[in-house]
């Protein structure tokens, strides 16, 4: 089953947000303190609360975008921070956005698509990235759920996805998950083939 907007926005609506940690997480914290290029353009698809375009926009990155198929987490975060650029909240489809991007942040997006869509996810990121562009996240290694999100799998399955488009700098598993998710998260750094 592909979910679509009315499918998220009814979670939201019945507050079934069980990924949301409700903070950023520390892989991607501590990635992002790495960074010294403010005005790199960010996207984040399936932003949901979008804790890591908060973390972003506060430490002076002016060009992050979120989207998700879902207007309710893009107008709760509109309330939350309302010096962040609206034009810069897409409500949509990821699969039909078309601009690139420097880098695109993976965290708890994948796992939300139905694995009909993983193929398609590796191409559409390739395809949404500048050159030299980089997808980096996080991923579960960890088997989860066959017939609803979260959608699990394994290494070997992600790897078959992104070889033919990415170069992989840092293909691990994360040494600096929260606790819940200890020993169950892959950290991806992929640089786009050209």
């Amino acid at each position: 089953m592909i979910h679509d907007e009315a499918y998220w926005t009814d979670r939201y609506l019945h507050q079934q947000t069980q990924w949301d940690i409700g903070y950023i997480s520390t892989p991607l914290k501590a990635y992002f303190d790495q960074l010294t290029q403010k005005n790199k353009k960010i996207l984040i698809p399936g932003c949901g609360n979008a804790y890591e375009a908060a973390y972003l926009h506060g430490q002076g990155f002016t060009e992050v975008f979120l989207v998700d198929i879902s207007i309710r987490p893009l107008e709760a975060f509109s309330k939350k921070y309302p010096a962040f650029p609206a034009k810069h909240l897409v409500q949509g489809d990821f699969f039909e956005l078309n601009d690139t991007y420097d880098l695109i942040v993976e965290q708890t997006f994948f796992c939300a698509l139905h694995p009909s869509e993983r193929q398609p996810y590796a191409e559409k990121m390739h395809a949404l990235l500048s050159t030299g562009g980089r997808l980096v996240g996080v991923l579960f290694e960890d088997e989860l759920f066959k017939d609803h999100p979260p959608y699990g799998g394994d290494r070997k399955e992600y790897e078959n996805y992104f070889l033919p488009y990415f170069e992989f700098h840092v293909f691990e598993r994360c040494y600096n998950s929260i606790k819940p998710r200890a020993g169950r998260e892959l950290f991806i750094n992929l640089a786009k083939k050209n």
